[in-house]
C-alpha cells in the first residue's frame, strides 16, 4: 500500500477511535437514592455487545436443554421468574429503555452457587444458589438485583471493550465501529465475536463495578419490596459455603466484610423505598 494512504487510513482508524471515546463518557443510569454516576468509557456499540451475549445465552440454553438440565424443577423456576419480574418493573427507575429491552428469565440445574444477568436482559440462576444457601425470597431479590444492576450498567460491555481493544487492536475496532471489510480487520472482528460468551464470562468486573451493583441491586429490590436487610444475610451465607475453596459466584464477585459493612450503612437509605412497597401492595 502507498506509504501516504497507509498512513491516512491509520489517521481515519485513530480519529475513529478517539471520536468514540469521547462519546462515550458518559454514565448509563439515572442517578438515584444509591448514588453512582460515574463517567464510563463504552467503546463497543452496545448493539454489538448484546448481539454477541444473546448468542452466548441461547447457545446455553440450548446445550442445558440437551443435557435436561434447563428449568426442570417448575415450582423454582416459578419462583425466580415471580422475584424477577418484580425486579425488572423497576428498571426505569434506572434508566427507561431497560424497560423495553427483551428479559428473559431462566433456572439451570446445576450446584454451583451461581447467578448472572447477560448484557440486554438475560437471567440465568443455577439451583445450587437457591438450595444449598435455603435462599429466602429477598436473599434471591438480592443476589437478581445485584446482577440486574451490573446489566444496566453495562459493565459487561466496559469489561469487553477494554479486552477487546488490547487483543484484537484499534483497527479490528474500527471495523465494528465503520463496519470495515477489510480480510485483516474482518477476520480480528469475526474472532472476537466468537469469543463474546469468554470475554463475558473470563473478565472479573472491578471493585469499583461490584460496588455499584451491590448499591445499584439494594436500591432496585428495596423498589420491587424486597427486604434490604437480606443482602447483609446472603453475603454471609455465600461465605459460610466458601470453605476452603470459595463458591463460583465469589470467584467473580468478592465478598469481604468491608462489601457487608457497606451494604449495611446503605439499607437504611433505600428503607423509606421499602417501607413505600410494602404499603403500596
Amino acid at each position: 500500500m502507498n506509504p501516504l494512504l497507509k498512513f491516512k487510513k491509520i489517521t481515519l482508524i485513530l480519529a475513529a477511535i478517539l471520536t468514540t471515546e469521547l462519546s462515550s463518557c458518559a454514565t448509563t443510569t439515572n442517578n438515584s437514592v444509591a448514588g453512582v454516576n460515574r463517567s464510563q468509557l463504552l467503546l463497543l456499540p452496545a448493539s454489538y455487545v448484546t448481539n454477541m451475549s444473546n448468542q452466548a445465552y441461547a447457545q446455553t440454553l440450548s446445550t442445558a436443554q440437551k443435557k435436561k438440565t434447563l428449568n426442570e424443577n417448575g415450582a423454582e423456576l416459578e419462583r425466580v421468574r415471580k422475584i424477577s419480574n418484580r425486579l425488572i418493573g423497576q428498571v426505569g427507575v434506572f434508566r427507561a429503555d431497560a424497560s423495553k429491552w427483551k428479559w428473559e428469565v431462566n433456572v439451570e440445574k446445576n450446584d454451583q452457587l451461581n447467578a448472572y444477568c447477560m448484557p440486554g436482559g438475560k437471567i440465568m440462576v443455577y439451583s445450587g444458589l437457591i438450595e444449598k444457601l435455603n435462599a429466602t425470597d429477598d436473599e434471591l431479590a438480592a443476589v437478581i438485583g445485584h446482577e440486574i444492576a451490573h446489566a444496566l450498567r453495562e459493565h459487561g460491555r466496559e469489561r469487553m471493550s477494554q479486552a477487546y481493544v488490547q487483543q484484537f487492536g484499534l483497527q479490528a475496532l474500527a471495523a465494528v465501529l465503520s463496519k470495515g471489510t477489510s480480510a485483516a480487520a474482518g477476520n480480528a472482528s469475526m474472532q472476537a465475536a466468537s469469543m463474546g460468551s469468554q470475554l463475558f464470562f473470563a473478565l472479573p468486573n472491578s471493585r469499583e463495578q461490584e460496588r455499584e451493583a451491590d448499591k445499584i441491586g439494594l436500591e432496585l429490590s428495596a423498589r420491587a419490596g424486597y427486604n434490604p436487610d437480606a443482602a447483609v444475610t446472603l453475603w454471609q451465607k455465600m461465605e459460610a459455603q466458601a470453605g476452603s475453596k470459595p463458591p463460583e459466584f465469589l470467584s467473580t464477585h468478592p465478598a469481604s466484610e468491608n462489601r457487608i459493612t457497606e451494604l449495611r450503612a446503605l439499607a437504611p437509605k433505600v428503607r423509606p423505598l421499602y417501607d413505600a412497597a410494602k404499603t403500596d401492595k
